[in-house]
């Protein structure tokens, strides 16, 4: 390891992995000396993202001093996160560790706008720190949730055709203006990152119960439908933040289904929450949305049960395709309609028309983390992001200065 792949943001990398926990050790993995490893964990004290823990075990039979242990400080600093659905938000302050110190949710419209939308999320967010205690100046940034196409690099919402009036909208530039109107009026600007419902959750889950899986696919049920991958440990967005928008895939034998992007026969126009709340309506059972399903689902209403089923199927017979170009080890099946029916409809087409090759390995499964997933991967993509080498070096710099 050479160069400024030995800086002080890589050495807080092997921490923060696992992989060198001690000065020796990250002298060994660097290859750097003592002096020098002492240098870049003193930039790294002096920010307060480093602690001494316990000592560690002596390595070897020739005894000698334990040494000290070193750890990444997730009480140095906190996260601000939301998860924005159609009709629901919900919203946190976390720890960098990902543990949820205060939270808050209630009934948010999307369509109301994101002037509306961003200007009362700030309010909240203002109110999460009041009950926590923590000052402003500890957030080190934002996490947003949303539930359409994002460009990673521009924090745009791209074509969403469930946020009507977000395509193009400056979210990160305009909820700084709010941040600085409700919470913090003379303060810097926080980095704000956007990213879709789905590819977060997908983060989340994968860190939490699948570290280990090299390619894991979650796939979000509720008002649209929408999935998330995670390959080699990494997430995949595709070119402009499109990847794993398969509610859009058409349909050939449902050509009169209008779906809310304009277009006829597409997935979610039959399969989605928003979709089978309408069937449920019109089979004079009164549902307004994929929420709405979900409770008839936990009744155990007859039609609910037979409609989700039929979903899982139309979804299923979808999947059989993503599943055959990504070859995961994990399937997660989430969102409002993630339950039993839903479930045994997608397993009953996939495992019928995919190769026996390509389900040999595949754990279909429903989500651990349930609501709270897409908080916890807004609050974790800040982290990752914030704290990589390249980041880390760069704030380490801007402090020094």
């Amino acid at each position: 390891m050479t160069g400024n792949q030995a800086s002080a943001g890589h050495l807080l990398r092997l921490i923060r992995d696992g992989r060198a926990t001690t000065r020796g050790a990250l002298q060994r993995a660097t290859g750097l000396s003592r002096s020098t490893v002492g240098h870049r964990l003193d930039q790294l004290f002096a920010a307060g993202w480093l602690r001494e823990g316990e000592a560690a075990p002596v390595e070897g039979s020739g005894g000698g001093r334990p040494s000290t242990r070193l750890e990444f400080d997730a009480e140095h600093a906190v996260v601000l996160a939301a998860d924005l659905g159609t009709r629901h938000t919900s919203a946190a302050v976390v720890d960098l560790a990902g543990t949820v110190l205060a939270e808050c949710s209630g009934e948010m419209l999307i369509a109301d706008g994101p002037d509306h939308v961003l200007d009362a999320l700030a309010r909240w967010f203002a109110g999460l720190l009041k009950e926590t205690g923590v000052p402003h100046e500890r957030v080190c940034g934002i996490g947003l949730s949303v539930p359409g196409p994002v460009d990673w690099d521009s924090g745009l919402v791209v074509q969403p055709p469930i946020m009507p009036g977000w395509d193009g909208y400056p979210i990160r530039r305009r909820f700084q203006e709010a941040w600085q109107r409700h919470v913090a009026s003379d303060g810097p600007e926080v980095p704000v990152l956007v990213d879709n419902d789905a590819n977060l959750m997908a983060y989340a889950e994968q860190r939490a119960g699948y570290p280990d899986c090299a390619a894991f696919l979650l796939v979000k049920v509720s008002t649209g439908i929408g999935a998330g991958v995670v390959a080699g440990g990494r997430l995949y967005r595709g070119t402009d933040g499109g990847a794993g928008d398969i509610g859009h895939i058409r349909l050939h034998d449902c050509p009169e289904a209008l779906c809310m992007c304009g277009s006829y026969g597409c997935l979610a126009a039959v399969a989605s929450g928003r979709a089978l709340a309408a069937q449920l309506s019109d089979a004079g059972v009164a549902t307004t949305s994929g929420s709405g399903v979900r409770d008839h689902l936990a009744a155990g209403q007859p039609d609910a049960v037979r409609l989700a089923r039929e979903a899982g199927r139309r979804v299923g017979a979808v999947l059989v395709t993503v599943v055959t170009v990504l070859n995961p080890g994990v399937l997660m099946i989430a969102g409002d309609l993630a339950g039993t029916p839903f479930l045994t409809g997608v397993r009953e087409l996939l495992y019928q028309r995919a190769m026996p090759r390509t389900t040999a390995h595949l754990s279909v499964v429903t989500s651990r983390l349930g609501d709270r997933a897409g908080l916890l991967g807004a609050a974790g993509i800040v982290v990752e992001d914030l704290y990589s080498p390249e980041r880390a070096d760069a704030r380490l710099a801007a402090l020094a200065g």
